[in-house]
């Protein structure tokens, strides 16, 4: 092992494929241990790093993977309400009981840990901006699970490693690994692909639900000024857990997040999608008409800042599917 040694978990998806790039640009000197168990990650390379396959539910595959890293930065898991809802005893294996595990190796081997939960922890948040010392309150399975997971860092981690937990508002963006771009359905990318491919952007009821969005490379940075922080942190002996608000501060509603796309999608390309408000076949989803986040102790603490906005974002994905 070199001198630091930071492990990835989920490292084939869409944040942690670009994590691993950033890590690699970023710490060269570092030497980086790759693993997922490609359930919707296809990214097997990133550079220098072979993403090796791992079932983080195996506690013996995970100790002889991840055994001896400094960090480990524990991406991995079935992501988002659908998903969970779909496949809700895998979502709990993996975002429950493999993150036990994950904790239960960092208690042992004193390995620093980042843990990426979700504004969905707070439900219907009771004010705005948000801030940390809200109350939990998951109203889907996905964001139980998260809650969950979140409990067990703060059982094993005190007294006995460091740990972050990195709370993020919804992602968008795409981005590329060594000439590979790398895409997840979420709503504004769903919004640009619909324009393209000249369909209809369907805007669940009642439309005016708000969202915090952030970029899936801002996101990235925020893992590796998380790496670099536990660095000091383990130098120091420093234990217990810190969390850390990763949004920014656009928090629009969907139905004029769809009106956007249609716009920059006329100007861009000539394309006029029609916009059209359906039934919402979610439950458990919170319908908040605003979704401001105080993020001062991130920035105040891990340095990090939000670089992309989400029309120039919207824009750019455009122009880049129409070369």
């Amino acid at each position: 092992m070199s001198e630091f040694t930071v492990g990835v978990t989920g490292a084939a998806g869409y944040i942690g494929a670009r994590v691993v790039h950033e890590l690699e640009a970023a710490h060269p000197e570092w030497e980086l241990v790759a693993a997922d168990n490609f359930y919707r990650g296809t990214v097997r390379e990133i550079g220098d790093v072979a993403v090796q396959h791992l079932d983080i539910r195996n506690r013996d595959e995970l100790a002889a993977t991840f055994g001896d890293v400094d960090v480990l930065l524990h991406l991995a898991a079935v992501s988002g309400v659908d998903d969970c809802d779909d496949n809700p005893e895998l979502a709990y294996e993996t975002n429950v009981v493999a993150t036990n595990h994950v904790a239960k190796l960092c208690y042992e081997e004193g390995i620093g840990l980042v843990f990426p939960a979700s504004m969905a922890l707070w439900g219907d948040p009771e004010s705005f901006p948000i801030t940390l010392g809200q109350p939990r309150d998951p109203l889907n399975w996905y964001a139980r699970t998260k809650v969950l997971g979140e409990r067990a860092i703060d059982g094993f981690a005190p007294d006995n490693f460091p740990a972050h937990v990195l709370i993020k508002s919804n992602l968008y963006g795409e981005h590329t690994v060594d000439g590979r771009r790398v895409s997840k359905g979420t709503v504004i990318n769903f919004f640009v692909q619909r324009a393209l491919g000249g369909e209809t952007l369907t805007v669940y009821e009642p439309g005016t639900q708000a969202r915090n969005f952030v970029h899936v490379v801002d996101v990235a940075r925020a893992y590796v000024r998380s790496a670099e922080r536990l660095q000091e942190q383990l130098a120091a002996g420093d234990t217990g857990v810190d969390r850390y608000m990763i949004a920014s501060d656009e928090d629009p509603g969907v139905m004029t997040v769809a009106e956007t796309v249609r716009r920059i999608a006329e100007e861009e390309a000539d394309l006029d999608p029609d916009v059209e408000l359906v039934e919402n076949p979610r439950s458990g989803e919170t319908m908040v008409e605003e979704f401001g986040v105080d993020t001062e102790e991130t920035h105040a603490e891990l340095g990090w800042e939000p670089t992309h906005t989400v029309e120039e974002t919207i824009r750019r994905q455009l122009r880049a599917n129409l070369d």
